[in-house]
């Protein structure tokens, strides 16, 4: 099987770095790239497959806009700061939060299903 998978790196809720692997509908999480691969191999089923990896250089695409990063990467930097005071966002700029990650995570999946087709 060859599969096209994307990582992305993230930090969750306690500012630990975590990366996600992508590949079509399907993803896992990991403390490193090799383990969120490795997560998604045993979620594909498959002991054994080729991969095409995209490294992802963090600049805009069809998917998910200079606009939208640059509103995460704003986001993102509140809630650190917040985190840091023992405060949390905003419920509305949570929300917003929430949303622009989700949208960030299905641009990630349809650039890696692009690559896919484009591979085939």
């Amino acid at each position: 099987m060859i599969a096209a998978c994307e990582f992305c790196q993230f930090f969750d809720a306690d500012g630990e770095k975590n990366y996600r692997a992508i590949a079509g509908d399907e993803h896992s999480v990991g403390k490193t790239a090799g383990q969120a691969l490795d997560a998604l191999t045993t979620q594909l089923g498959e002991t054994e497959f080729s991969a095409l990896l995209v490294i992802q250089n963090f600049s805009s695409d069809p998917f998910f806009s200079a606009k939208q990063q640059k509103r995460l990467s704003k986001l993102m930097s509140l809630w650190r700061l917040g985190r840091d005071q023992g405060q949390g966002l905003a419920p509305e700029q949570q929300a917003e939060l929430d949303t622009l990650v989700e949208a960030e995570l299905r641009a990630a999946a349809k650039t890696s299903a692009l690559i896919q087709q484009e591979s085939l």
